[in-house]
């Protein structure tokens, strides 16, 4: 587990039944309780692929959260305030299994940091598994400067910095980014809080359509029609707790240009609209 890479996701829901059922319907999901019963790892072969934890309705809104990998969290805790963010929650150790904590950015937006104490198995890349995450925020240099000091990251942008603002995050000496952050258009209400939205593989064999269909007759609500992209075809759909995220076919691509934030996610019924 490298750091810097996105390493572990969670959803925080306020219905962990409706949650287990949707997920496990929509992909497939196995189960496992920890211990005291507060926490349940979804698994895809065996393989752990998302954690899910009870909040209360007043406490916090559901969510998913992207937890990226560090060596050591209580010093990335002390860079991560010099840099201008703020810690959430204070590095802990869970059953043995690591040290994790949650801070915001400058920008505003959460963010887990998971230290793990021996390797950490994290299904990603094939359907119902992990694909992508992305930053949606207001202030896309603030948050690309925070992440690039913190991490090294080396900063690509891929839109046109203005009308569309895009850029990805890749480790030097890598050719394949590990993040995105797109800065929020105008079609979103100004009171947009910003957020990581999560993607989730659905394979060539239900493809993106079809899922889609799929999470809505399980319970979830549609925000952003199946579109091409460059980066495969995509949808974005609200689990029934209120937790958004991204459903995406990556065999399915179109022909290269310049994407919209429609392809990329920006939201036909914004979620965090109340």
């Amino acid at each position: 587990m490298r750091f810097g890479t996105p390493c572990w996701i969670d959803l925080a829901t306020t219905d962990p039944k409706a949650s287990r059922d949707f997920y496990g319907g929509l992909f497939g999901w196995q189960y496992r309780a920890n211990p005291t019963g507060d926490y349940l790892t979804a698994l895809v072969d065996d393989v752990p692929a998302a954690g899910f934890y009870r909040v209360l309705d007043s406490a916090q809104a559901p969510a998913w959260t992207l937890y990226l990998a560090v060596s050591d969290a209580s010093a990335t805790a002390d860079r991560i305030v010099r840099l201008g963010g703020q810690i959430q929650m204070p590095p802990q150790n869970f059953d043995g299994q690591g040290c994790l904590m949650v801070a915001t950015d400058p920008a505003g937006a959460t963010i887990g940091f998971w230290q793990p104490a021996a390797p950490w198995p994290f299904a990603t890349g094939t359907k119902g598994e992990f694909g992508w995450a992305e930053l949606n925020t207001w202030d896309g240099d603030t948050a690309d400067k925070f992440f690039v000091d913190l991490f090294g990251y080396q900063l690509e942008q891929i839109g046109d910095g203005e009308e569309f603002d895009y850029t990805t995050w890749t480790l030097p000496g890598d050719r394949e980014p590990v993040a995105g952050r797109m800065r929020f258009g105008a079609d979103f209400p100004p009171h947009t809080p910003p957020h990581w939205m999560i993607y989730f593989e659905v394979g060539p064999m239900l493809g993106t359509d079809e899922a889609t269909v799929l999470a809505v007759r399980l319970g979830g609500r549609l925000l952003s029609e199946p579109a091409d992209s460059p980066f495969g075809r995509l949808s974005v759909v609200e689990d029934p707790a209120g937790a958004a995220f991204t459903l995406i076919d990556t065999s399915n691509r179109s022909t290269p240009h310049a994407p919209s934030e429609d392809e990329l996610g920006a939201a036909y019924d914004d979620p965090y609209d109340d």
